[in-house]
């Protein structure tokens, strides 16, 4: 397993490698002090499994070095690890297309587990920031097809099979509404190890979801 690690401090570096190691036997940290560097750090790998850069670094806004990390590596998982703690820019980044959003404060059990699971195909943001928003629909939690999804797929969160259900239901991103939507449908098409939402919905329809439950 490879992973980038960009961060322009070179102890935090020296402190993040020996955690990444605890993800996998077999890991190869390449590392870079900013994004232009990432940038051409990743062009000479060809690819990574796992891209953990820290949002403020010098030479380029971090939002614009998101954006044109996605642009040129589109597929390749892609988490901020950052002393940033303010909610504002969440919402801009996964609508960027970043995966993860995890604060440096955060310890290093909480580090690992975020990162596996956006490994998993999930998506992680801070306890207690979008949760609230992003939980107000509920699937019924007994219903037989959900547990059958569950048990199969258990790195579907629960706002994961919610958007799953409404593909089931034919809705359009638009029409689901949510601005993170995008972002939900590629980590279940993940997930699931299907190619588009048809795929998705077929093996949800499968394992017997319906647009009823």
């Amino acid at each position: 397993m490879r992973i980038l690690l960009a961060d322009d401090h070179p102890l935090f570096r020296e402190g993040v490698k020996p955690l990444l190691r605890h993800l996998e036997s077999n890991i190869e940290v390449f590392e870079a002090v900013d994004f232009p560097s990432a940038f051409e750090t990743m062009r000479r790998l060809g690819d990574v499994d796992l891209a953990l850069m820290d949002l403020n670094m010098p030479g380029m806004d971090g939002i614009d070095g998101v954006s044109r990390f996605r642009a040129l590596f589109p597929i390749v998982p892609l988490v901020m690890l950052t002393a940033s703690e303010e909610e504002g820019p969440i919402r801009q980044l996964l609508a960027a297309g970043v995966l993860g959003y995890i604060t440096k404060s955060t310890p290093r059990d909480g580090i690992l587990a975020a990162l596996r699971q956006v490994m998993a195909g999930g998506i992680y943001t801070p306890p207690g920031m979008l949760e609230a928003e992003e939980e107000k629909e509920n699937l019924p939690a007994h219903s037989a097809a959900y547990l059958a999804i569950v048990r199969r797929h258990p790195s579907l969160s629960q706002r994961h099979l919610e958007v799953l259900r409404h593909l089931v239901k034919g809705l359009s991103n638009r029409q689901i509404g949510e601005g993170t939507v995008k972002l939900h449908v590629t980590a279940i098409l993940r997930i699931l190890k299907v190619a588009n939402r048809t795929e998705a919905v077929l093996v949800a329809q499968k394992m017997g979801l319906d647009a009823d439950d």
